[in-house]
């Protein structure tokens, strides 16, 4: 909502503190090329990065899941 109908990644339910969202964030936008940011509860990436986002957080020990469509 609000993207002005640009297609988005959302990732939630990251137990981690602020300062570590904020690296995983700068990491990921390198991995995947692209731009990101960082609200209260999520972090957002430019475009469709879901396969991307998935294969990046396995590697890195965390135990993603798909939601959504």
């Amino acid at each position: 909502g609000g993207k002005g109908g640009k297609t988005v990644t959302v990732i939630t339910g990251l137990e981690i503190s602020t300062a570590e969202a904020r690296k995983l964030l700068k990491r990921l936008k390198v991995h995947c090329g692209t731009g990101g940011t960082m609200k209260e509860e999520y972090l957002e990436l430019q475009g469709d990065q879901v396969n991307s986002v998935i294969e990046f957080l396995n590697k890195d020990g965390y135990k993603p899941k798909k939601s959504g469509g």
